[in-house]
């Protein structure tokens, strides 16, 4: 079913955003390039365990921050695909059309609210 939303509108907001997160996922992986042994020999002559405690949490915050921008990418890479097949801005639980707003609101938004809303409620 196709729904009348302004998909060139939607796919340069897509566009930029994939670039957005692929320029802060090259940057975390620039600022993580080394391993963490490589990261405390760096920052500290002797090895304090709070100093070491430090480094891995900024690690594991960095790794988590990845893992969202992936999921993001991922997440626009399947809309950009549903704009070409055509199925941009409808609802992959109910086959209704998905609200102006909530795309507006999520772009890459796969559900209207009211199936996301049940989703979460489980």
């Amino acid at each position: 079913m196709s729904v009348a939303v302004d998909t060139e509108q939607f796919r340069k907001r897509l566009l930029a955003e994939r670039l957005r997160a692929q320029g802060a996922l090259d940057y975390l992986h620039d600022e993580n390039s080394g391993s963490l042994d490589d990261e405390a020999q760096q920052g500290t002559s002797d090895n304090h365990p709070g100093d070491l405690a430090t480094i891995t949490l900024d690690r594991e915050i960095d790794y988590t921050l990845e893992e969202n921008e992936e999921r993001v990418i991922a997440a626009i890479d399947s809309a950009l695909q549903r704009i070409e097949d055509g199925t941009y801005g409808t609802c992959q639980g109910c086959g209704q059309p998905i609200a102006s707003e909530r795309l507006e609101a999520v772009p890459w938004t796969t559900q209207c609210i009211d199936c996301k809303r049940k989703e979460e409620r489980g």
